[in-house]
């Protein structure tokens, strides 16, 4: 009964709260928020970037912040988001300008033979032009060709 006195009274959907990393699997990870409540932050809800293990973000005894994304009354559970907290897809783009230089980390690389998604922040992913023998998590030096704010587009050039 108190995980429920403490849900129902304490913590409501897109409240912002912190919290330790207590354990990772490959669909998420698990987080103390206080009070003996534990929630889950699914793997998809870590990055807008797609990563293959939630251990490209976090670490164990990590502390962060969070933002409660649901919670089932029923059961207790609680869903948590770590990307909610790292800004909008505007703030991130923001940090960039047409034609800066920067460095990037390759994404998806097999499944899209028209381009390459390169992750410029954990919420900011941009695209370049298919270029054979570049590795998924591979830091890479790119240029930003274009930044289309209307479609949320990123245009890179790879260096």
């Amino acid at each position: 009964m108190k995980n429920i006195d403490f849900i129902n009274g304490d913590l409501h959907v897109g409240q912002k709260v912190s919290g330790i990393v207590k354990n990772i699997t490959k669909y998420g990870a698990f987080v103390d928020i206080g009070g003996g409540v534990v929630g889950l932050i699914y793997i998809e809800d870590l990055s807008v970037a797609r990563i293959k293990t939630p251990y490209e973000r976090l670490n164990i005894g990590q502390k962060i912040d969070i933002v409660v994304k649901s919670i089932d009354e029923e059961t207790g559970r609680i869903n948590l988001s770590y990307k909610d907290t790292l800004g909008t897809w505007e703030e991130n783009a923001h940090k960039f300008q047409t034609g800066m230089k920067t460095k990037g980390i390759v994404r998806e690389t097999e499944k899209n033979k028209n381009g390459i998604f390169i992750e410029l922040t954990p919420n900011l992913v941009g695209m370049a032009e298919y270029e054979e023998g570049l590795n998924y998590g591979e830091q890479i030096d790119i240029c930003i060709k274009k930044i289309d704010y209307d479609k949320k587009k990123v245009k890179l050039i790879i260096m």
